[in-house]
C-alpha cells in the first residue's frame, strides 16, 4: 500500500460574512474530494472547518502518488470497427475516445472468442502527489461560488475572492504545499485572533492544526458553537428559569462573527419595556445580534445576551459600550411605535390605496375589500355567523399595518404591529388577535390562528393571491412562486381541516367574483377549475405524506372533492378498508371496472324488475340497500361505514357475472341488464373511481 500523509489547506482573509462563509464550506469538502478522485489520489476522510477569517479543508492519509495504471480494453471485431479500405469506422472511434486514445493507437490482435478484435493498451505512469495538490489547491480556490455576494478584488490583481486574501496555510505533511493566487503564496503558517493572538504561527503539519489555533485564540465553528451554548445554559440557570431567545439564523451568524467567543449580559433602560417586545427583540437581533432575554412567565426581561470577540479582560467595557449602542436603536423602535399610534386605523387602510399588491390584481386596499367580502363567508358557514361581522373588520384591518412607520421599519412584524395597533384604537380583542394571527400558518407544521375570526381572515387573505394569480395566467411553477401560492394552499387546507361545513368550491367561486367585480377579465369557469386542479394536487400530496397509496389518493381525486376533511378522511378510510380486506377490495374493483366498461348511460337506471332473475334481483336489491347507506353515511362524513357498504356489494357482484349474460341477444333483455349495472356502477360514483384500484 502507497504511503500516505494528512493534506491542509487553510484560506486566510479579511473577516467574511457569515452566510457565504457557511455556503464556501459546504462546497469546499465535496470540490477537494472531486478532485482527488479525479486525479486519482486515494484518501481518507474529507473533512472542513472555519472562523470569520479562515476557510479551512483538512483531509486524512492521501496517498503520496497515484497508482501506476497498466490496462487493456477489448473491443469491437476488427471487421467491425475497420471497413474494406482499412479506415476505422465510428465504432472504432467510438471505442478508442473513451479509452482515451485516438483510432490509430488501437492494437489488433485474437480475441478470447477466437475472432480478431481491437485493444486499447493503456498505461499511466505514477505521479507524485505534491503537484497535483498545488493544483487542486489553486483550482479550488478559484473555483468557490458566492451566491448573491459580489466577489472582491485587491491589489492590482484580478483573482477575486469575498473578501481579500492574507495567506495561505498549505501543507502535505510537514511540506509546504506551493500555492500561488493573486499575490498571496502559501506557507506553513497561520494566524491567530486579532488581538489576543496576534501573527504568524507555524503549523508542523495537518493534525496539528486546530492546537495551534486554539493556542492561538482561534476556535473552530464546533468549539465556538460549544463555548457559547455552554455560556447562555449558564446564563439560564444563574437566572433562575429565563430563556434566552436563540434564532437559528441570528445564531449561526453570532457563531461566525467571533473567532474566541466570550458570553456576556447586558441591559437596556426600563423605558423600553413599555414598546411591544417584538419591536424591541427584532431590533436588538437583525441590528446588534443580541440575544434577548425572558422571565419564566414569558415576559422580555430588561438584559440581553452579548457574544464577545473581545478580550476577556475587557468585558467590563464591552458591555459598557453594547449598552450605549443598543439604546439609540431601542429610541428608534420606541418613536415609530409611538407615532403610529398617533395614526387611526381607518387612516392606514386608506393609505394602503397607494401601495400595490400586484400589478394586474391592484392595490392593498382593493385586497383588503376583497378580504372583507370573503371572511364572513368563512365564519358563517363554519357555524359561526354571530362573528362575521367581526371577521369582515378584521380582514378590512389586517394589512393596514404594512403602512405603519413600525412595519416599514422591522417587516417581519407586520401583522403584529397591526394587533397592538388595533388594541390600541379600542377595538375587539378577537379583531386585534386575528389581526396579529392572519398570516398563519407561515411554514409547514406553524401553529394555526387560533380562533374562528382568525382562521376566516388567515382564509381570506390566502385564498384572495392564489385566487388572483390564476385569475391572471400566473401560477406558481417548477422554478418560481414568489407569493408562496403552494404554502398558502397548503395553509389553507390546513385551517380547513378544523372547519367543518365551509366549502372550499363556493369560497374560490366568492374570490373570482370579487376580482371580476373589480373589473379583472378572465374566464371564470376556467379558472376555477384550475384552483380547484391546484388545490387537488396539494390534497393528494398531503395524503401521500400521510400514507395513503397512489392508486387510493386517484380514486378519490376522481369523485373531484376538495374539502380538505372529505377527501382525507375518504382517502384515509378506503386505505384503511382496503388494508383490512384487500381480497374483498380487489375482487370489487375488478368488478367494477368490468361493469362500468359495459355501462351505457343513455339508457338510464331505472331497471325493469318483473324480466329479472334471482343473482339479478339480489344485485339489485344489494344496490338499493347501498346507495341508501352510502348516501346516509356520506351525509354524516362517515365514509368508513360507506366503504364498508361498497364492501356488500362484492359478493352480489360476482354472482351476477358468474350467472348472467349481460349483452344477450334479445335487446330488451340486454338494454334492462345494463341498466343495473349502471344502478351498481352508480352507488360508487360519490366515493371513489374504483377502476382505478382495479390497475393494479
Amino acid at each position: 500500500m502507497a504511503d500516505t500523509r494528512d493534506f491542509l489547506l487553510e484560506i486566510g482573509t479579511e473577516e467574511m460574512p457569515s452566510a457565504p462563509l457557511m455556503n464556501a464550506q459546504r462546497q469546499l469538502s465535496k470540490l477537494v474530494a472531486g478532485k482527488l478522485d479525479e486525479a486519482g489520489l486515494a484518501h481518507g476522510e474529507v473533512r472542513t472547518c472555519s472562523s470569520p477569517r479562515r476557510l479551512t479543508v483538512i483531509v486524512s492519509g492521501v496517498a503520496e502518488s497515484t497508482s501506476e495504471v497498466n490496462e487493456v480494453k477489448q473491443g469491437p471485431a476488427a471487421d467491425i470497427a475497420f471497413d474494406a479500405e482499412g479506415r476505422p469506422t465510428k465504432a472504432a472511434e467510438g471505442f478508442a475516445r473513451k479509452a482515451g486514445l485516438t483510432a490509430d493507437q488501437l492494437v489488433r490482435r485474437e480475441g478470447a472468442d477466437g475472432r480478431e478484435h481491437v485493444f486499447a493498451e493503456l498505461h499511466v505512469d505514477s505521479k507524485p502527489a505534491l503537484p497535483i495538490l498545488s493544483e487542486i489547491s489553486e483550482t479550488t480556490i478559484a473555483g468557490l461560488q458566492w451566491p448573491n455576494y459580489r466577489s472582491q478584488r485587491w491589489g492590482s490583481e484580478h483573482a477575486t475572492f469575498v473578501r481579500p486574501i492574507r495567506w495561505i496555510c498549505c501543507l502535505f505533511g510537514s511540506e509546504v504545499v506551493p500555492v500561488t493566487y493573486a499575490d498571496v503564496t502559501s506557507s506553513n503558517t497561520t494566524r491567530g485572533h486579532r488581538v489576543l493572538g496576534p501573527g504568524e504561527h507555524v503549523v508542523s503539519e495537518p493534525s496539528a492544526y486546530e492546537a495551534v489555533l486554539e493556542s492561538a485564540h482561534v476556535l473552530t465553528e464546533r468549539r465556538r458553537d460549544e463555548v457559547i451554548r455552554q455560556g447562555i445554559e449558564k446564563i439560564e440557570s444563574e437566572m433562575d428559569g429565563c430563556h434566552v431567545e436563540t434564532p437559528k439564523g441570528t445564531y449561526e451568524e453570532v457563531v461566525n462573527l467571533c473567532e474566541w467567543p466570550t458570553v456576556l449580559v447586558g441591559e437596556f433602560d426600563e423605558e423600553f419595556l413599555k414598546v411591544p417586545h417584538e419591536i424591541i427583540c427584532d431590533s436588538m437581533l437583525s441590528n446588534q445580534r443580541y440575544f434577548p432575554i425572558y422571565d419564566k412567565d414569558g415576559r422580555l426581561t430588561r438584559k440581553f445576551v452579548i457574544v464577545s470577540n473581545a478580550d476577556p479582560r475587557c468585558n467590563e467595557t464591552v458591555i459598557a459600550g453594547n449598552e450605549r449602542v443598543v439604546r439609540p436603536r431601542l429610541d428608534d423602535a420606541k418613536f415609530f411605535y409611538e407615532e403610529d399610534l398617533k395614526v387611526p386605523m381607518d387612516e392606514f387602510v386608506e393609505r394602503l390605496g397607494k401601495v400595490a399588491f400586484q400589478e394586474k390584481l391592484g392595490t392593498m386596499l382593493q385586497k383588503a375589500h376583497r378580504m372583507e367580502a370573503l371572511a364572513p363567508e368563512v365564519c358563517t358557514e363554519a357555524g359561526d355567523a354571530a362573528e362575521a361581522k367581526l371577521a369582515a373588520r378584521a380582514a378590512l384591518l389586517a394589512k393596514a399595518d404594512l403602512v405603519s412607520q413600525a412595519v416599514v421599519e422591522f417587516t417581519n412584524q407586520q401583522g403584529v404591529m397591526g394587533g397592538y395597533y388595533a388594541a390600541a384604537a379600542g377595538e375587539p380583542e378577537v379583531v386585534s388577535r386575528a389581526i396579529t394571527e392572519h398570516y398563519r400558518p407561515r411554514f409547514a407544521g406553524d401553529e394555526l390562528p387560533g380562533d374562528t375570526v382568525g382562521k376566516a381572515v388567515a382564509i381570506a387573505d390566502k385564498l384572495d393571491t392564489i385566487c388572483g394569480l390564476f385569475a391572471i395566467d400566473e401560477p406558481p411553477t417548477g422554478s418560481s412562486d414568489p407569493f408562496a401560492v403552494r404554502r398558502s394552499a397548503i395553509g389553507v387546507i390546513a385551517m380547513l381541516r378544523t372547519l367543518e361545513g365551509v366549502d372550499l368550491k363556493g369560497l374560490i367561486a366568492k374570490a373570482l367574483r370579487s376580482y371580476a367585480e373589480q373589473g379583472l377579465e378572465f374566464d371564470a369557469e376556467k379558472v376555477a377549475a384550475d384552483v380547484e386542479s391546484f388545490f387537488a394536487g396539494r390534497l393528494a400530496s398531503i395524503a401521500k405524506d400521510e400514507g395513503v397509496s397512489p392508486d387510493t389518493i386517484e380514486a378519490v381525486s376522481s369523485v373531484g372533492v376538495i374539502d380538505p376533511t372529505q377527501f382525507l378522511a375518504r382517502a384515509h378510510a378506503l386505505e384503511d378498508a382496503r388494508a383490512g380486506e384487500t381480497e374483498v377490495f380487489d375482487d370489487l374493483a375488478t368488478a367494477f371496472a368490468r361493469a362500468s366498461h359495459l355501462t351505457d348511460a343513455t339508457l338510464g337506471d331505472d331497471v325493469d324488475e318483473s324480466a329479472l332473475t334471482e343473482p339479478e334481483r339480489a344485485l339489485l336489491a344489494a344496490c338499493k340497500k347501498g346507495a341508501e347507506k352510502v348516501a346516509s353515511t356520506i351525509a354524516e362524513a362517515d365514509f368508513t361505514s360507506a366503504c364498508a357498504a361498497l364492501a356488500d356489494l362484492r359478493e352480489p357482484i360476482d354472482q351476477f357475472f358468474d350467472d348472467v349474460l349481460v349483452m344477450d341477444d334479445d335487446t330488451k333483455v340486454r338494454e334492462n341488464r345494463l341498466r343495473l349495472l349502471n344502478k351498481f356502477v352508480g352507488v360508487f360514483r360519490d366515493v371513489a373511481d374504483f377502476a382505478v384500484l382495479s390497475r393494479k
